[in-house]
């Protein structure tokens, strides 16, 4: 294992411990029970990265919110959105136990139905409709600096908007939205509105 590594304090309370790994290591360490100990962890071959986080209760008080607020939006909107809860996303070839593990994913309107049928056939069935299908939107929580590479990585995988919300254990008027188009293959472009659920801003969020 690269010895590179870094422990962080985040600005809503959660700790997360970043390490660098080549990918056999990442994709060895993948059968270790890391959830014993780690409410939050991503194993990323890809990157080389893996991230074992402990959520503070801020930082999960929050991610209901916004759970909350994509299923109302959605409402609103008279479309349907399917939470996926803590999914792991792995992408094509990817070892098991591996893959990125964000705070929230949705499948919305056509998507959202298509997942629901897949549901009713069973679990395995939902599974691989999830292998096959990234998520629309992946909202994340309290990225550190060491860990920015998660937006690409997310473009990789064909999700189509990625939201990223941070704030302060101190101050709730200090929380930030920011809506990004990952991009498969290009450079992820920030949005003014969102692309899944239209007419939704940053500032609605926050």
């Amino acid at each position: 294992m690269n010895e590179s590594g870094t422990t962080f304090v985040g600005p809503l309370g959660s700790t997360i411990h970043c390490l660098r790994a080549d990918p056999e290591t990442v994709a060895a360490v993948a059968g270790l029970d890391w959830n014993e100990r780690f409410r939050r962890v991503c194993l990323d071959p890809v990157r080389g990265v893996i991230t074992l986080m402990a959520p503070s209760h801020l930082h999960e008080s929050l991610r209901r919110a916004l759970d909350n607020l994509v299923e109302a939006a959605a409402d609103v909107l008279r479309s349907a959105a399917s939470g996926l809860g803590s999914t792991r996303l792995r992408g094509e070839g990817d070892p098991p136990g591996t893959g990125m593990e964000p705070d929230c994913a949705f499948y919305v309107g056509d998507a959202a139905h298509a997942y629901f049928d897949a549901l009713a056939e069973g679990e395995e069935v939902a599974e691989a409709f999830l292998e096959r299908n990234a998520p629309d939107l992946v909202v994340e929580v309290e990225i550190t600096h060491a860990d920015r590479g998660k937006i690409e990585r997310y473009g990789t995988l064909g999700v189509k908007e990625f939201w990223h919300v941070r704030g302060s254990k101190d101050a709730s008027t200090t929380l930030r939205a920011d809506f990004w188009a990952p991009g498969r293959g290009a450079a992820p472009r920030p949005l003014e509105s969102s692309q899944v659920l239209p007419g939704l801003t940053p500032e609605d969020v926050c």
